[in-house]
């Protein structure tokens, strides 16, 4: 199991990031809301991300920083949920993570919110298809 999350998971398209809040769906599971797009791509990866903190909630840069950093830790962690998901499906997405909560939460907290958020955008992809 690869648990590598190089620069190849990254969103950079401003295109594809604009069509995915005018045309996406998206799920929350506190403290997280998670924007998502099915799309075509021609990298090799079945989703990439943006991680956000909004900066009208965590007003310090070094605390979005951090915040972010953590974050993409617990993302990398369980990103073998969507995967294996994702790549029996031979589908790929466009996913913009969104951090909303005041608080900076724990590794372990972190870590089953981020199992949970999976899960629902699972389930939430198999109902729609």
């Amino acid at each position: 199991m690869d648990q590598s999350f190089g620069k190849e998971y990254k969103l950079c398209s401003k295109k594809l990031i604009d069509s995915l809040f005018a045309e996406g769906q998206s799920v929350k599971a506190f403290p997280f809301t998670l924007f998502f797009l099915i799309h075509e791509n021609s990298v090799n990866v079945p989703f990439q991300l943006v991680i956000s903190a909004p900066k009208r909630i965590n007003r310090h840069a070094h605390d979005r920083n951090r915040i972010k950093r953590i974050v993409r830790e617990a993302i990398r962690k369980n990103k073998f949920i969507l995967e294996d998901f994702l790549t029996e499906t031979n589908q790929q997405l466009a996913l913009f993570l969104v951090y909303t909560s005041k608080e900076e939460l724990t590794t372990d907290q972190l870590d089953k919110k981020s199992k949970k958020l999976f899960t629902q955008l699972i389930e939430k992809l198999q109902n729609d298809h």
